[in-house]
């Protein structure tokens, strides 16, 4: 343990040496539901079966997601604080550390798990005010080893227009399964766009306006994200249809703050808070069909084993 000097006293920081998992902890199988736990701000990774039965890792993280044998967990570093992006095997053996600018915000493994991609705050700590913070999103290919660290020199058009404005943030990446297309958030003037990239041609094109935190289909057909008329109104869960251009709401995600997960190709998850309390994980049909019911209290990130 480290003590640091801060506001005229000392603050506890805990070195992140984490072992990898808690040695009666089973290993996740398809189907489980992984999630951070954050009663008593432990923000342990936990595992949770389809019984409802719970394990605990030694894992502690701001941000966690997995796919395929990757995982990404998104963690204090240092003091300051700082933060890092772990890479990780299923067995949590670490990959590679890299460096974050800022709190940690957004986490995403493409499916194959070759495509670690992050977001995080640079100034600020929240999405509510229109350019009032700023972001830095990356990722990692597994498969050459190469890290960028930011994707805003991407070539970016905008409704036909090159995007060349220096306010430009991007978050919330998703990739879709050819590991070089992908959807995330760019927003520049108080205004923001879906748009779709690409990762090898570093190119990003907007596909509509007022869409944040994207989060693909597994079968890409579907992006679910957050969507409000104006920036004093909540946010609520729509999925866009990609073949037909049609969105629909999901009825009782007003509040979300978060990028969904999609369980499976029939119910997303996403955090937000419950009574406007403490946050729990919400699972809503990806067709409307049925209004969004909280389903984890005090957890957050959640991601499906598959």
């Amino acid at each position: 343990m480290l003590l640091v000097l801060g506001g005229g006293g000392y603050v506890a920081w805990t070195a992140v040496q984490q072992p990898a998992v808690s040695e009666n902890a089973p290993k996740p199988v398809a189907g489980d539901v992984m999630f951070i736990e954050l009663n008593g701000g432990q923000d342990r990774v936990i595992t949770r079966t389809p019984d409802g039965q719970r394990a605990a890792s030694a894992l502690r993280c701001q941000r966690f997601y997995r796919a395929a044998t990757t995982s990404v967990c998104l963690r204090l570093a240092g003091p300051g604080p700082t933060y890092e992006a772990a890479v990780m095997t299923a067995d949590n053996s670490v990959i590679k550390t890299i460096p974050l600018p800022g709190i940690p915000s957004r986490a995403r493994v493409s499916a194959s798990g070759n495509i670690v991609s992050w977001t995080s705050f640079v100034t600020g700590d929240s999405y509510a005010v229109p350019g009032g913070f700023s972001t830095r999103t990356g990722f990692f290919d597994l498969r050459t080893g190469e890290v960028t660290e930011s994707i805003e020199h991407f070539d970016a058009t905008v409704q036909n227009r090159p995007m060349k404005a220096a306010d430009v943030n991007y978050w919330g990446i998703t990739v879709a399964a050819d590991d070089t297309t992908f959807y995330a958030t760019l927003a520049s003037g108080g205004l923001n766009w879906l748009v779709k990239g690409d990762l090898k041609a570093k190119t990003v094109k907007s596909v509509r306006q007022n869409a944040e935190c994207p989060s693909l289909s597994p079968d890409g057909t579907r992006v679910a994200y957050k969507k409000r008329p104006t920036p004093l109104d909540k946010w609520e869960l729509v999925v866009l249809d990609l073949r037909t251009n049609q969105e629909v709401k999901l009825p009782g995600t007003g509040g979300i703050d978060d990028q969904a997960a999609w369980i499976d190709e029939r119910t997303l998850a996403f955090g937000m808070a419950k009574d406007e309390k403490k946050t729990a994980i919400f699972f809503v049909p990806a067709d409307a069909s049925a209004p969004a019911h909280a389903e984890i209290d005090n957890g957050a990130s959640p991601v499906s084993v598959k």
